[in-house]
C-alpha cells in the first residue's frame, strides 16, 4: 500500500493538472503569442513599403491559408497523441525518437528566442514612452511578473491573457470597421490587395518575397494549441477546435486589419503614404496610430499605444508557458534532468518555468551589461531566429504526419493524412527559403554596405550565425539523442491514452 501511495504521489508531481482549459482558454494563449497589435504596427508597414504594396493583405491571407493546411494534419495528429511536447512528440511518432528529440531542442530555442525578442521590444518601447527607468529595468519588472504568473495554475494565465486580448482585439476591430465603413480616399479596392497578380508583384525573389517573409514572421505562436492538450478539458476535441479557431482568427484579423490600413491610405498611394507616416519606416507604429486618429480620434491612438505594451506582455506570458512545457516534457521523458519534470501544487511545471526564466534573465543581463540596443539587437536578432526555427519544425511536423498516417491507418481521410500536409510542406519550404534569404532585412543583420531590401542572402557574420543556429542545433540534438539510453516512454506517448 505504501509503495502504491508513493508511486501515486510521484505521478502527481510529474503530471500537469487536467481539465483546466477549454477551447477559448487555449485560443487566448495562442492569439496572445501572435501579438496581433504588435504585428500590425511593426510588420505590416514594412511589408507594404519594401514588399508588395497594397497587396500586403493578400500575402497575409496566403500565409494564413498555408498554415490552415498545416493545421489539418496537426489537428489530426492531436487525435492520436496528447503530450505537452506536441511538436517533438508528433515528429518522434512519425520520424523516430532521435528526430523528435532533435526537433525539441530547436523548439525550445525558438520559444526562448521569441520571448527574448519580446522582452527587448517591451523594455525599449516602455522606456521610450514612459522614461523614468532604463529599458533593462522595465524588462526586469516584466520578467518578475511573468515568472510569478507562470508558477500559478494555467487557467489563471488564461484569464489574464483573456482580458488583455479582448481589449486588443476590440481596438483593432473597431478601427478596422471605422476605416472600412468610411471607405478611405479611394474606396474598397479588393483587387489591389487580393488579386494573385498583385500579391506576386515583384516575384518571390523580390518584393513579394519580402511581404511573405514578414507575413510568416507575424504568425509565430499559432502552433502552440497542442502544447496545452494535457491541461485541457477534452484534448481530443478541444485541441483541433482550438487550432482551427486560433489560425482562423489570426488570419482574418491580420488580413482584415492590413486591408483596412491600405484602404485608409488609398491603394494607389499606400506605399508613399506609409513611408511618410512612418518617417521612412523609422517609426512603423505611427501608421496605424495615425489612421486611428484620423478615422476615430486621438484617444484611440493613445489606447493603442498602451495596448501595444499589454500585447507584448501577453506574448511574454504565452511563450513562457510554451517554453516551460517543452522543457517539462523533455525532462519527463528522461532527456533533460528529471528535476525539471516536477510540477507544483497548482499543477504548473514550476522547475521548468524557473529554468526558462533563468535563461532569459541571463541573456537580458548580457545585453544590458554590453549596452546593446534592446530593439535593434535583442528584438530583431531573436525574432528572426525564432521564426526560422519554428518554420523548420513545422516542416518536420508535416513530413512526420504524412509518414505516421501511412504506417498507422485510421479514420483519417486522404485530405487529412496526405493532401493537406503535402501542400503545407510545399508552402512552408517556400516560406523558410524566403525567411532565410531575407534574413538580413528581417533581423537587421545585412552584410556591410549591402541594401537587404534589394540583395538576398547577404548577411553579416552575426546574421549567418543566427540563421544557421536552428539547423546546427537540430544536428546536435540528434547526436545527443543517439547517445542517450535512458529515455523513457513518457517522452512520446499519448499521456491520456
Amino acid at each position: 500500500m505504501a509503495l502504491t501511495q508513493e508511486s501515486s504521489d510521484e505521478d502527481t508531481r510529474t503530471t500537469l493538472h487536467t481539465g483546466r482549459l477549454g477551447v477559448i482558454g487555449i485560443v487566448f494563449f495562442v492569439v496572445a503569442a501572435a501579438a496581433p497589435l504588435v504585428g500590425m504596427t511593426g510588420a505590416v508597414p514594412v511589408a507594404i513599403v519594401l514588399g508588395n504594396g497594397a497587396a500586403a493583405p493578400g500575402a497575409y491571407l496566403v500565409v494564413g491559408i498555408t498554415l490552415l493546411l498545416f493545421s489539418v494534419g496537426y489537428a489530426a495528429m492531436s487525435q492520436r497523441v496528447t503530450n505537452a511536447g506536441a511538436f517533438f512528440a508528433y515528429i518522434g511518432r512519425g520520424l523516430g525518437r532521435h528526430a523528435g528529440i532533435a526537433s525539441a531542442f530547436v523548439s525550445i530555442l525558438a520559444y526562448v528566442a521569441v520571448q527574448l525578442a519580446i522582452y527587448g521590444f517591451f523594455g525599449g518601447l516602455i522606456a521610450a514612452q514612459v522614461g523614468v527607468l532604463p529599458w533593462w529595468a522595465w524588462t526586469l519588472i516584466a520578467w518578475i511578473v511573468v515568472t510569478a504568473l507562470s508558477l500559478l495554475s494555467v487557467d489563471v494565465g488564461a484569464k489574464v491573457l483573456g482580458g488583455l486580448m479582448l481589449l486588443e482585439l476590440t481596438a483593432l476591430v473597431v478601427t478596422c470597421i471605422a476605416i472600412l465603413v468610411n471607405g478611405g480616399p479611394e474606396g474598397l479596392n479588393f483587387a489591389a490587395s487580393f488579386s494573385p497578380d498583385k500579391i506576386l508583384v515583384g516575384g518571390l525573389a523580390g518584393s513579394a518575397g519580402i511581404a511573405f517573409a514578414f507575413a510568416f514572421a507575424s504568425f509565430i505562436g499559432f502552433e502552440a494549441t497542442a502544447i496545452y492538450g494535457e491541461e485541457s478539458k477534452n484534448p481530443k476535441k478541444v485541441v483541433p477546435r482550438a487550432t482551427y479557431l486560433a489560425v482562423g482568427v489570426i488570419t482574418v484579423l491580420f488580413a482584415l486589419t492590413s486591408f483596412a490600413m491600405v484602404t485608409g491610405m488609398g491603394a494607389s498611394s499606400v506605399v508613399d503614404k506609409t513611408a511618410e507616416l512612418s518617417n521612412k519606416l523609422v517609426d512603423p507604429a505611427a501608421v496605424l496610430f495615425s489612421l486611428a486618429t484620423q478615422y476615430i480620434g486621438p484617444w484611440m491612438a493613445t489606447v493603442m499605444s498602451i495596448l501595444v505594451l499589454s500585447s507584448l506582455f501577453a506574448g511574454l506570458l504565452a511563450f513562457q508557458n510554451a517554453a516551460s512545457r517543452y522543457i517539462f516534457a523533455m525532462a519527463r521523458g528522461g532527456v533533460l534532468p528529471v528535476s525539471l519534470s516536477r510540477v507544483n501544487r497548482r499543477g504548473a511545471p514550476s522547475n521548468a518555468s524557473l529554468i526558462t526564466s533563468v535563461i532569459t534573465g541571463l541573456v537580458i543581463a548580457v545585453f544590458a551589461i554590453f549596452q546593446l540596443d534592446p530593439v535593434l539587437t535583442l528584438f530583431f536578432w531573436f525574432s528572426g531566429l525564432a521564426v526560422v526555427a519554428i518554420v523548420l519544425i513545422e516542416i518536420l511536423v508535416c513530413v512526420a504526419v504524412i509518414v505516421y498516417f501511412r504506417r498507422n491507418k485510421g479514420t483519417e481521410n486522404v485530405f487529412e493524412a496526405i493532401i493537406a500536409p503535402v501542400l503545407a510542406t510545399i508552402g512552408l519550404l517556400l516560406g523558410e527559403y524566403l525567411l532565410m534569404s531575407r534574413f538580413g532585412l528581417l533581423a537587421g543583420t545585412p552584410a556591410a554596405g549591402v541594401d537587404p531590401s534589394v540583395t538576398a542572402w547577404a548577411l553579416s557574420p552575426v546574421g549567418w550565425a543566427l540563421v544557421l543556429l536552428p539547423f546546427a542545433l537540430l544536428a546536435v540534438g540528434f547526436v545527443v539523442s543517439v547517445s542517450r539510453r535512458k529515455v523513457n516512454d513518457e517522452l512520446l506517448r499519448d499521456v491520456l491514452s
